[in-house]
């Protein structure tokens, strides 16, 4: 696997749910409480998550079409314990082949990449997972699988920050319903210590041009 620069891509880290190592409750007014996470959120972005593959492959005709793939399935576990946050991800990978007969392997490449505040991608890798079809097989699938390190300094909150935000509030008080997130200073902290790890096809530009049309 290897490291390249890429595009960006934005979301938002603040989940519901139960607190574990790592995280933090988030005051968001009285009675409403979000938990943050070191983990990185996992998803597929938008116009990555399936791939066509033409034969020939200049042409955009429907009968030229002769593979198609989609991810599906995406899964995580995170380990946060340690200086580096470390995130497996595994998925499945299902194709169709337009011509069934002999067997055949095809092979597809996917990317994993890290995403910070939103829109600064600070690493990304590219694998391949091979696809093999036997004699009159007209659909097969695959599980692939990824990972992402994340330093655990650069996704944890400035003390002064987790104060702003984990300060208890009481009904009647004057900021008890301010959202302590519509602080500039607040929200660009919690934005610069949030990351993603974001699995997709590795497409071509005119991939892209075509998921993005059809």
């Amino acid at each position: 696997m290897i490291r390249h620069a890429a595009l960006p891509v934005a979301a938002l880290a603040l989940l519901a749910g139960c607190n574990k190592s790592g995280e933090i409750n988030i005051e968001r007014g009285v009675g409403i409480t979000a938990v943050r996470s070191a983990c990185p959120v996992v998803a597929v972005p938008a116009g990555t998550g399936d791939i066509t593959v033409f034969d020939p492959p200049a042409s955009r005709d429907a009968n030229a079409i002769d593979v198609t793939a989609a991810i599906s399935n995406v899964r995580s576990t995170c380990d946060d314990t340690g200086a580096e946050v470390v995130t497996n991800v595994t998925f499945d990978v299902r194709a169709r082949r337009a011509r069934a007969e002999g067997p055949r392997e095809v092979v597809l490449p996917y990317f994993i990449t890290i995403v910070r505040g939103g829109n600064a991608v600070v690493a990304k890798r590219v694998g391949r997972v091979a696809i093999q079809f036997e004699a009159g097989q007209a659909i097969a699938s695959v599980s692939g699988q990824a990972s992402a390190n994340v330093s655990r300094a650069a996704a944890t909150l400035p003390e002064e920050v987790r104060k702003k935000l984990t300060r208890k509030r009481k009904a009647g008080d004057e900021d008890a319903a301010v959202d302590p997130l519509t602080a500039p200073d607040v929200r660009q902290a919690v934005l610069s210590a949030t990351f993603e790890a974001l699995v997709g096809f590795q497409l071509t530009n005119d991939q892209l041009k075509y998921n993005a049309q059809r």
